[in-house]
């Protein structure tokens, strides 16, 4: 008796399932490399949201006053809201600025943190 070659149902079966795991897998992985592209976007919007409010001060004609403020902006489409903290130094002619960055849909995640010292004007 001869036998026919070919594949039975179960290998069939088997391979499917294979390659339904290496689908998935890679499915799952190009998922998260999208979510990882958008977050890296978003954190470079804020990042340069940051860097603006830092230039702000530099640009400014007196020092600013220390204390907390808030505020928004927007950077490539996107909305962010924005935390400064301003604080003295030991020098009084500089003053350290924190500034924090979250999106505007969720404002409690910051994003960017930069810290920068800007100077006043020197005395006359």
């Amino acid at each position: 008796m001869t036998r026919a070659r070919g594949f039975t149902l179960v290998e069939i079966l088997v391979a499917l399932a294979v390659v339904a795991v290496a689908l998935a897998a890679g499915m799952r992985a190009l998922a998260q490399s999208a979510d990882g592209a958008g977050t890296l976007k978003a954190r470079t919007l804020a990042m340069w949201v940051a860097q603006n409010r830092l230039a702000a001060a530099e640009f400014a004609r007196e020092l600013p006053a220390p204390g907390r403020r808030t505020g928004d902006a927007a950077q490539g489409g996107t909305a962010f809201v924005w935390r400064e903290t301003v604080g003295g130094t030991p020098n009084p002619l500089f003053r350290r600025i924190d500034v924090e960055i979250a999106e505007a849909a969720s404002p409690d995640y910051v994003l960017a943190r930069l810290t920068g010292y800007v100077a006043g004007p020197p005395p006359r």
